[in-house]
């Protein structure tokens, strides 16, 4: 003869099993979404002060530190120079560009002298020199087109 098991006991079961599921860690974000939040973080920057070495709202920001800062805010540990952040991607063909990927210009004569955030229809988002403001520009501008280097995509743990 099997004894059924008690009610309270079976609910307890249930409710052990349910708060086990809720226990566990949260699946980290897909890239591909923090990259969308990255850049949707740059774009509420917009307005913010150029500084030098900043990677702040309260600051204000230089290229790379609005990457750092974006990147940071949507999950993600990514490098903070712009060297630093080009190493730290592979390159893309720019008809493969998502909203997140990162834009490399040529500004001073090397690879890698300023970065911005692609936003999606040829915008992109960056921090541009002294006395100037998180901006938006775009790619079908001559000047962005002319020193475009590199389209790249973060290599994300």
């Amino acid at each position: 003869m099997t004894l059924a098991p008690h009610p309270r006991h079976a609910v307890m079961a249930l409710a052990l099993l349910v708060l086990t599921g809720c226990a566990s860690a949260p699946r980290p974000a897909e890239p591909e979404v923090i990259a969308e939040r990255a850049a949707r973080y740059a774009l509420e920057m917009k307005g913010k002060p150029y500084r030098y070495g900043g990677s702040s709202p309260r600051v204000g920001f230089d290229c790379s530190g609005l990457v750092h800062y974006s990147y940071a805010r949507a999950g993600a540990n990514v490098a903070r120079t712009t060297d630093a952040l080009y190493r730290s991607s592979r390159r893309i063909r720019t008809a493969h560009l998502r909203p997140g990927d990162l834009l490399f210009f040529n500004q001073e004569g090397k690879r890698a002298s300023h970065v911005g955030i692609y936003l999606g229809g040829k915008r992109f988002v960056h921090a541009p020199s002294g006395g100037k403001r998180v901006s938006v520009a775009s790619l079908a501008q001559p000047y962005w087109r002319r020193h475009l280097e590199s389209a790249r995509r973060l290599v994300l743990d």
